[in-house]
């Protein structure tokens, strides 16, 4: 990897240190281009830095759970993230494939056909925005573009400024965000995800307090949404078929506050275990949808 010294700061060494460190020794003279990604946010990261993966898991659902940026027809199905091809993987001849702590039971595997790079994502401590940024700034490092990465950082910070700006009228109101599961239950987000970490950044309330999974997530009832003052309840597709429709019956959900007060909307899908490009395509669609909500009163 070509990394100029002079000119950076203490902060920026130890960044480029930690990356090639990541590196296997004969990797670290040129950048790499040539990665499988076993991670949908690693892979999304690689697209907005301009060095698309050559190949990914789960290709085929990209459109269902990641939609933007468009997955490039040139990346190669690999299958499950469990169980990849590990033959067509290999006749790809990948420079290096990415991936995290989560899968680390098949790391030996990935091994024997190139470098693994782990990067985590997920963490008890529960900062998942903060480890996407690092590990874009790494990314950006290894495919010899750092400059890609200072721009990535760059439109982050200028799309989270914007969705604040256009959220500020509904940040008195909490909000609730869920996948609607069944007529019952719901995926509800919270502290330690990347959702939680993008309402930081964009100055809205979470109105889940409760606990939360290593993910950032819980599944509870609907009736564990009632709220006593006046709260917004977001829902991200997909949703599964006839759920709306049994909901509109159901006379729990009909009684939480948010629904007699008009206060629902749905947005498209975003990833929940996505990195940077899927944190702002959030923000973005909570800046859209949110303000169009009926104000209370």
């Amino acid at each position: 990897m070509n990394i100029h010294l002079k000119g950076m700061t203490r902060r920026q060494l130890a960044a480029s240190l930690a990356c090639t460190a990541l590196m296997p020794r004969a990797a670290r003279a040129k950048p790499l281009r040539r990665f499988a990604s076993m991670d949908y946010g690693l892979a999304e990261t690689l697209i907005c830095l301009g060095c698309p993966p050559i190949a990914l898991v789960a290709a085929q659902d990209w459109g269902r759970w990641v939609v933007e940026p468009p997955l490039p027809e040139s990346v190669v199905n690999l299958g499950t993230s469990r169980e990849p091809n590990l033959e067509l993987l290999q006749a790809l001849k990948p420079d290096a494939i990415l991936s995290t702590p989560y899968l680390a039971g098949i790391h030996h595997r990935l091994e024997a056909i190139a470098p693994v790079v782990s990067l985590p994502l997920y963490v008890p401590e529960g900062t998942p925005l903060a480890l996407a940024e690092e590990a874009a700034r790494k990314l950006a490092l290894m495919i010899g573009a750092p400059e890609a990465g200072e721009a990535l950082r760059v439109q982050e910070q200028a799309c989270f400024d914007e969705a604040r700006a256009q959220l500020a009228g509904r940040a008195h109101m909490p909000v609730f965000l869920v996948n609607l599961m069944d007529e019952r239950h719901v995926r509800i987000y919270g502290a330690k995800g990347l959702f939680q970490d993008v309402l930081d950044r964009i100055g809205l309330r979470n109105a889940w307090t409760g606990a939360t999974n290593y993910w950032g997530f819980a599944t509870v009832g609907i009736e564990a949404l009632q709220h006593d003052g006046e709260a917004q309840l977001v829902y991200l597709d997909p949703v599964p078929p006839g759920v709306l429709t049994s909901l509109a019956r159901n006379p729990i959900w009909n009684a939480l506050s948010f629904v007699k007060a008009g206060h629902v909307c749905g947005l498209p899908p975003a990833l929940m275990f996505g990195c940077v490009p899927s944190a702002m395509r959030f923000a973005r669609l909570m800046a859209e949808r949110l303000p169009k909500l009926k104000e209370p009163g």
